[in-house]
């Protein structure tokens, strides 16, 4: 899952409307962002695999530390301890929390069989939704229309910035989503980790659109 992360971290803002939307973004996205770091690390594998299901050409051999149900509640955990460290606002942090506990949730029922309960367990679970692309499409494209449009009702735009920042920023995800469809499947796990890693642009992205805008009450 892709945008579907993102709307919820765009539909988060309707509850939580004090950290920016790059925080909530980075929130429920997080396991992913960690993911790519691992694997340059050696520290997790994937492999390009064309066929594994319907929608995704990769086989996740072995992930526990970013996406096993146990290390995903401990990432969590920290997150939302650093935020309430920081912040001191114990609803947000629990919030932040929840958003990377339900990125683990929604990988659940998208995965076939290859997310751990705990990274010593060999039994792997996944609903496999990603064997139906018209499925992916739908259950995805709905988190993420809801999730845009809950963020559109909570804020307005400061100025420009903050109306034409926020149209590019969907619509750049929905291009990068829709191009992942017919893109030829990567030659190696080197470059999807390269490509994961630049995910983080969508994070600056949305602290920047977040500062052009104001949540209204």
């Amino acid at each position: 899952m892709f945008i579907g992360h993102f709307g919820t971290g765009l539909a988060a803002k309707k509850v939580a409307p004090q950290p920016s939307l790059g925080t909530l973004v980075f929130a429920a996205h997080f396991i992913d962002l960690l993911w790519p770091i691992l694997l340059l690390l050696g520290l997790e594998r994937v492999e390009v695999d064309p066929g594994n299901t319907i929608v995704t050409p990769l086989n996740f051999i072995h992930y526990p530390i970013s996406h096993s149900l146990l290390g995903v509640l401990i990432w969590a955990l920290l997150f939302g301890g650093i935020y309430f460290l920081i912040k001191k606002n114990e609803k947000n942090a629990i919030w932040l929390g929840a958003l990377v506990v339900g990125h683990w949730i929604l990988d659940l029922i998208t995965h076939r069989p290859d997310l751990q309960l705990v990274p010593w367990a060999e039994t792997m679970v996944g609903f496999g939704l990603w064997n139906s692309l018209l499925g992916t499409i739908v259950v995805e494209g709905l988190i993420f229309l809801g999730g845009s449009y809950l963020y559109i009702r909570a804020t307005r735009a400061k100025n420009r910035k903050g109306s034409y920042g926020l149209w590019i920023f969907l619509g750049l995800l929905i291009v990068i989503y829709l191009g992942n469809f017919f893109s030829p499947p990567p030659p190696s796990s080197e470059p999807i980790a390269m490509v994961g890693l630049a995910q983080w642009l969508f994070v600056f992205l949305a602290y920047w659109i977040d500062r052009n805008r104001e949540y209204i009450k």
